[in-house]
């Protein structure tokens, strides 16, 4: 998806913008933007105005892709590895689902596959 890479790149340039910004207080500057742009998101729906609605939800979009370039720096994830786990783990929930596996088994799998993944992270990174 070009406009998705090309978002991603202009999320990375205001990255290293922010940093010399007084305002900038770092992750919660877009976690806390996220949370009023999903309830204007929610306002504008009933209201039938799909460019409006598009815009909020590309606002939402925005600024997640804002958090993770800051959480890049402050807690050492990597956007890119945020983006593989979620087409992985939503390829395994359709693949699941559309062949009739139950939701709620699915999720657990996943989530002790996660804490498998942890344990091993522990054990190989001690600190």
């Amino acid at each position: 998806m070009k406009s998705f890479d090309a978002l991603l790149e202009l999320a990375k340039r205001k990255s290293d913008f922010d940093q010399d910004n007084a305002w900038f207080k770092g992750s919660s500057t877009y976690l806390d933007a996220i949370k009023k742009e999903v309830d204007e998101v929610i306002e504008e729906i009933p209201k039938s105005r799909t460019n409006y609605l598009e815009d909020e939800l590309a606002d939402v979009l925005w600024n997640t892709l804002n958090a993770l370039m800051a959480l890049e720096q402050e807690a050492g994830i990597s956007a890119n590895n945020v983006l593989e786990r979620a087409c992985q783990k939503y390829e395994q929930r359709m693949t699941g689902i559309e062949a009739g596996v139950n939701w709620d088994d699915i999720k657990n799998e996943q989530k002790q596959a996660l804490a498998a993944e942890h344990q091993v992270n522990i054990l190989v990174n001690p600190k």
